[in-house]
C-alpha cells in the first residue's frame, strides 16, 4: 500500500529523485501545485525580537540583551536531580497533568509565598515551558471570532496565540504619568465587546518592570466578574521583585469558582530557559480540560524534567532569593546609566530583569535596534515587538552579569550621542 501512494506522488510530480543511491533518498523536492497554507496563519506575526536575534546569531562578539534570560547557568542541585532521575528510571509517559510529586510541591509554594491552598491535583497543571502554558490556558477559553483584551506592551506570543486560535485582540497600554505605569480601568471597560472572552496581563511585566498591585488587581478582577470574561495573569517573573520576596499573585484575591487562570515558569527562577517547564493554574474543570488537551500538544512535559522541578522548588529558596538580590543590582545599575544618556526617558523598576527606555524623537524603534547591534555589537529588543504603545521604545535585559552591561551601557551612551 506505502508503495502505491508512493508510486502516484512520483508519476504526478509530487517526489523526485537526483544522484541518489538505489533506495536512498538524497533530494526530496515537493511541488506545492497551488495548495496554501491554512489562511489563519497570516494573522500570526514572526517575532521581531527573534529578527534581531537572528541577525545577531551571525555576527561574532555581541552583548546580548535582546533575549529574556540571564548567563547563569541551571544551579548544579538541578541538574543533579535530572541526573539522578534518569538513573531511577524516569524515561517513562507521566500523568498529562505530570507528575503528582510536581503538582504537589507548586501548591506547596503557593502555600508558603502567598498562603494560597491550592489542591494540587485538581487546580494545577504540568507544563512544558511557560510557552506551553499561555497556549493551553487560551485555547481552553477562546474559539473563532471571539476577542480578548491584551494589557500592553507586552511580551507578543499572548496576542499572537490569541490570532492563532482566530481570535481578535484589543490591546490596552497601561497608562504612563512619566513616573510610573499603571492600570487605567476605563481604558479596558472601553476595549469591551459581546464578543470579548478573555483579559490578559502580566505582572511583573515583560518588558515594562511594572507590578500590578493588589489594588490594580481587584480591579481586573472585577471587571472580569462583572462581564463574564476569563483572567489570564502572566505570573513568569514573580520572584523578581524589588518589594519582596515574591509579587503579589492574584490567586490570593480570587475564589475557586472564579475564572481565573495563572501562567508560571521555571525558566527564570531557576535560570532553566533551556529545560521547557512551566504549570498552569486555574479552575478544576479547565485544569481538566487542559490536561486532556496535553495529550494532544506534548503528551506532559519531559519526565526527569519533571524531577528536577521537584527539586528547584524544593531546595532553590536560597538560591532564587541570592539571584534575585543579584539581578536588581543589576537593574539598578542599568537604571542609573540610562537616567543619564541624552533623550532617554526610563519608569524605575518594580520587578523582573528588564527596563524600557522610551528614546526622545525614536519613532522606528526596530530600525534603532538594527543600526545598535550593526553600528556597536549591542543587541536589544525593538519596542514595536511588544504592541500597542510599545513603539519609541526598547527593551534591555538586565539579567547579564557586570562584564557584559557595563561595556554595553557604554556603548548605547555613546550611540544615542551621535544619533
Amino acid at each position: 500500500m506505502r508503495s502505491e501512494v508512493f508510486t502516484r506522488l512520483f508519476r504526478a510530480g509530487r517526489v523526485c529523485f537526483t544522484n541518489s543511491k538505489p533506495g536512498v533518498m538524497t533530494n526530496f523536492q515537493e511541488n506545492t501545485n497551488g495548495i496554501p497554507l491554512a489562511g489563519g496563519l497570516a494573522a500570526v506575526s514572526p517575532s521581531r525580537i527573534r529578527e534581531i536575534a537572528d541577525i545577531a546569531f551571525g555576527m561574532e562578539g555581541v552583548l546580548k540583551l535582546h533575549f529574556g534570560e540571564s548567563n547563569r547557568p541551571t544551579p548544579d542541585f538541578i541538574k543533579a536531580a535530572a541526573a539522578k532521575a534518569l538513573e531511577e528510571g524516569y524515561t517513562f509517559y507521566t500523568e498529562n497533568a505530570g507528575l503528582p510529586g510536581l503538582r504537589q510541591a507548586v501548591a506547596a509554594k503557593y502555600a508558603e509565598l502567598h498562603e494560597v491552598n491550592l489542591d494540587p491535583l485538581g487546580e494545577v497543571l504540568i507544563t512544558a515551558s511557560g510557552v506551553q502554558a499561555l497556549n493551553v490556558a487560551i485555547r481552553c477559553v477562546i474559539d473563532p471570532g471571539d476577542e480578548a483584551v491584551v494589557l500592553t506592551p507586552n511580551w507578543p506570543n499572548a496576542t499572537a496565540i490569541v490570532h492563532l486560535y482566530g481570535g481578535k485582540v484589543h490591546e490596552v497600554p497601561l497608562a504612563w504619568d512619566g513616573k510610573r505605569y499603571g492600570l487605567d480601568p476605563a481604558a479596558v471597560q472601553a476595549a469591551l465587546s459581546p464578543q470579548t472572552r478573555l483579559l490578559v496581563y502580566a505582572s511583573p511585566s515583560n518588558p515594562l518592570g511594572w507590578v500590578a498591585r493588589p489594588d490594580e488587581q481587584r480591579a481586573l478582577l472585577d471587571v472580569c466578574r462583572r462581564y463574564g470574561l476569563w483572567l489570564l495573569a502572566d505570573e513568569v517573573y514573580e520572584r523578581i521583585y524589588f518589594a519582596g520576596p515574591a509579587a503579589p499573585s492574584i490567586l490570593k484575591l480570587c475564589g475557586r469558582g472564579d475564572a481565573v487562570m495563572v501562567v508560571q515558569s521555571f525558566s527564570k527562577s531557576y535560570c532553566m530557559t533551556g529545560w521547557r517547564l512551566g504549570w498552569l493554574v486555574a479552575r478544576r474543570d479547565l485544569v481538566q480540560k487542559a490536561a486532556q488537551l496535553n495529550e494532544f500538544i506534548v503528551s506532559h512535559a519531559p519526565s526527569m524534567v519533571q524531577r528536577a522541578g521537584e527539586a528547584a522548588l524544593r531546595d532553590g529558596e536560597a538560591f532564587v532569593r541570592g539571584m534575585a538580590a543579584e539581578v536588581q543590582r543589576r537593574v539598578r545599575f542599568c537604571h542609573d546609566a540610562l537616567r543619564r544618556m541624552p533623550g532617554v526617558t526610563v519608569a524605575p523598576p518594580e520587578g523582573s530583569f528588564y527596563l524600557f527606555p522610551r528614546i526622545a524623537g525614536l519613532t522606528d524603534s526596530f530600525d534603532f535596534a538594527r543600526a545598535l547591534l550593526r553600528d556597536t555589537r549591542v543587541a536589544v529588543a525593538p519596542g514595536s515587538a511588544f504592541g500597542n504603545g510599545g513603539e519609541g521604545a526598547i527593551r534591555i535585559c538586565c539579567a547579564a552579569d557586570e562584564s557584559v552591561l557595563e561595556p554595553a551601557m557604554d556603548r548605547l551612551m555613546k550611540f544615542l550621542e551621535h544619533r
